[in-house]
């Protein structure tokens, strides 16, 4: 009996639950093998289930070098979702495995919780929320989006439709991007800026953007004091991307008003001093975590490992 090849399924929102798009790929004579059901793996178990694999639907655990020279058979890396930072592209390619990405799939869920995040910074709806359920009556003053300065750091598909909510809520949108879409131009309220100057000019600063080549924090202490003493800082990219002692001594200093986190390095996060800030509001990286954006994700990364696995040419 022939053996048929394997495929590897991670992402912690299907391997709990399964998902229907699974099925194209045991029709296309695939065996689907998934790691400890609603826990991201460590090299450990990726060192042990992935050997042996053609094809790997992966989350946003860390495959590493060592991970990927043991997976003599594997051939293509299918992300369910945009980021592949997560992945050693160079050893990647050094062992001529493919990398293919879900591109915008979850664009919409991310650009939602970032609003619904801006909402909860400006309003202290968290802080509401545990006064009166404690027996309080806490009625913290908020503010209003309408008039303030939106600053997209990142201006891709997320930062898009994040910057058509700012404008909904009459606000003024500022956009860094290194690789500019100079076609999107929304509204004459939206403008395309210099890094430094988004930072002096927001109120809210919201990260969309890929980590560094380097790998340093792109918003550390000299970035924090370029920033309007009360503005709100709201990451739902990478955790990666802040340096959190820095943003810590900014919060404290009350330089910064807020801030809330939906990205962290590691997931979860075992260094809870920013976390647990009485003014910082963290979700568990679940951006993407609604149905839509999940079977978006899900369904394009199947659909990518079946076409390169069909025709190892057609996606890159």
């Amino acid at each position: 009996m022939r053996v048929k090849p394997r495929i590897l399924v991670t992402p912690r929102s299907v391997t709990k639950t399964g998902h229907p798009a699974l099925q194209h790929l045991r029709e296309a004579g695939f065996d689907v093998c998934y790691c400890t059901p609603g826990k991201q793996p460590d090299e450990a178990e990726l060192l042990r289930l992935l050997p042996g694999c053609v094809g790997y639907l992966a989350g946003v655990e860390k495959v590493t070098a060592r991970v990927l020279e043991a997976a003599s058979d594997l051939r293509v890396i299918s992300r369910n979702g945009t980021g592949v930072d997560n992945v050693d592209a160079a050893a990647a390619r050094a062992r001529g495995i493919t990398i293919c990405r879900a591109e915008g799939a979850n664009a919409r869920g991310v650009a939602e919780l970032t609003f619904g995040l801006m909402l909860a910074l400006a309003r202290s709806i968290p802080c509401c929320d545990r006064s009166l359920k404690g027996g309080g009556w806490d009625r913290p003053t908020g503010i209003e989006l309408s008039g303030k300065t939106l600053g997209l750091v990142g201006c891709g598909r997320i930062g898009r439709l994040v910057a058509g909510f700012g404008l909904a809520f009459d606000m003024e949108v500022l956009a860094y991007d290194p690789a500019p879409a100079l076609t999107f131009a929304p509204s004459p309220r939206f403008h395309y800026t210099a890094l430094d100057d988004l930072l002096g000019q927001a109120d809210f600063v919201s990260l969309h953007a890929p980590l560094a080549k380097d790998g340093q924090a792109l918003i550390g202490g000299a970035s924090l004091q370029r920033m309007k003493r009360g503005a709100y800082l709201i990451n739902t990219a990478r955790g990666s991307l802040l340096d959190d002692d820095a943003v810590l001594a900014a919060l404290d200093s009350e330089h910064l008003a807020g801030v809330a986190l939906d990205a962290f390095d590691p997931e979860p996060p075992t260094d809870l001093r920013l976390v647990s800030h009485p003014r910082v509001i963290a979700t568990p990286h679940a951006g993407g975590l609604t149905r839509e954006s999940i079977d978006r994700a899900i369904e394009v990364a199947v659909a990518n490992l079946l076409e390169f696995l069909r025709n190892p040419t057609g996606v890159r």
